[in-house]
Parts: structure tokens; C-alpha cells; sequence
């Protein structure tokens, strides 16, 4: 074998390496939260339509209102429905850290969108809105207790 040919094969092989270890980094990214007004850039009428249809907009204001009369424990479980990601890596912490994740938004129905806002793919959010997102919040014992229905009912689409 030539000494061209070799540096060749070694050459097409790094190339190689170097794709796969960027195909790699590329699938390790994740989405992360951004919160509503991100969404509000590319999507206004539904962002629009959801601050003022949706009281779920202004629900963390809800349950700042029973704070007294809860353990923090307590309030803090009100955290899986009341703001956006909770839980979740990158998702709502407090309202001092992460503010504007403090309501439930966009990214509630969505999945984070960050990977969306950079590309504006509609793959690249995290999943499809269905009943069964919905019902992550919307139980029939908390539908029961509190007589809400999901933003499917509340215009913001």
C-alpha cells in the first residue's frame, strides 16, 4: 500500500470519528424550558389568546393566595400543576430562580422549547398534545375539586 493511500484511509477514518462523535453530542442535547414569552416571538395570536383565556396563565398567583394555609410541603406539591417543568431537569425551581417559569405555559402542552425556538421545527418539541398530557394535571379528582377543564376549552389554540 502507498504511503498517499494510507493517509487516505487514515484521514477518511478521522473524518469518520469526528462525524459520529458529533452525531453523538448532537443526539445528547437536550430541550430546556425557556418559558411562554419565547414562544411568543414566532406564535403571538396563541400566545395572545392563551394570557387572556387561560387562567392557568396566572395560577401560580392561585395558590401564592393558600400559601398561609398550607405546609410547605403542601405548597410545594401545588408546584407539578402550577408552574412549568417542576420536577424536571431545567424546569421551575422558585419563583426567584426561575421566574419566568412561575404559571404553567406554553411548554406545559409542549415539552421544553428551546430546541424549537433555535430551529423552528415542530419535531423538536417534546411531544404532541393529547388528553392523556392533559390529564397529568387535570384528574377527575381535581376536576372534581376544583372545576377546571384543560386549555383545550379555553381558546388558547
Amino acid at each position: 500500500m502507498s504511503k498517499s493511500i494510507f493517509l487516505a484511509i487514515v484521514c477518511l477514518a478521522a473524518i469518520g470519528l469526528m462525524a459520529s462523535a458529533i452525531h453523538a453530542g448532537a443526539e445528547e442535547s437536550k430541550a430546556v424550558y425557556v418559558g411562554s414569552e419565547t414562544c411568543q416571538g414566532c406564535h403571538k395570536a396563541q400566545y395572545d389568546r392563551f394570557m387572556a383565556s387561560s387562567k392557568k396563565a396566572r395560577s401560580y398567583g392561585s395558590i401564592q393566595k393558600m400559601q398561609k394555609k398550607l405546609t410547605p410541603s403542601e405548597f410545594k406539591d401545588c408546584f407539578n400543576c402550577h408552574t412549568t417543568g417542576f420536577g424536571e431537569p431545567g424546569g421551575f425551581t422558585s419563583a426567584e430562580e426561575t421566574p419566568v417559569l412561575k404559571n404553567p405555559g406554553c411548554e406545559v402542552c409542549h415539552g421544553p422549547g428551546s430546541l424549537h425556538a433555535e430551529s423552528g421545527d415542530p419535531a423538536d418539541l417534546a411531544f404532541k398534545v393529547s388528553s392523556q398530557v392533559c390529564n397529568k394535571c387535570h384528574k377527575s379528582e381535581r376536576v372534581a375539586a376544583f372545576g377546571f377543564k384543560p386549555i383545550l376549552y379555553a381558546g388558547a389554540h
